[in-house]
């Protein structure tokens, strides 16, 4: 089992999710954290080696941004609510939350060597 590092605010914002929620996106993890891919699991378009766990909960769409291509750990970039009411595009604000944290991770790995 790989450890999970959580990159920013992201753990208190997943727990900040509905319990339904936190439950179902906490398994998806534990399968990446034994190597599995988890269902309804993507790539993240724009990046290479980042992935978004979505999961919808009364009309509402919860994320969880994650990378595990670098070093040991799995980095947690971040988790939110998709607040956006139009098509199902990432707001550019969490893609360049996501992009800062992406880089900060690379650069943990890089001293934890």
């Amino acid at each position: 089992m790989r450890d999970i590092f959580w990159m920013g605010d992201s753990k208190k914002r997943l727990l900040e999710f509905p319990t339904d929620v936190r439950r179902k996106i906490g398994y998806a993890l534990a399968e990446v954290q034994a190597g599995e891919t988890p269902g309804k699991t993507k790539p993240l378009r724009g990046f290479s080696g980042v992935y978004e766990i979505a999961r919808d909960h009364a009309g509402d769409t919860y994320r969880t941004v994650y990378v595990v291509n670098l070093d040991e750990l799995i980095y947690v970039l971040h988790c939110f609510q998709k607040k956006s009411t139009r098509g199902i595009k990432t707001p550019q604000k969490e893609i360049d939350l996501i992009r800062r944290r992406l880089n900060m991770a690379k650069e943990h790995a890089q001293t934890e060597r």
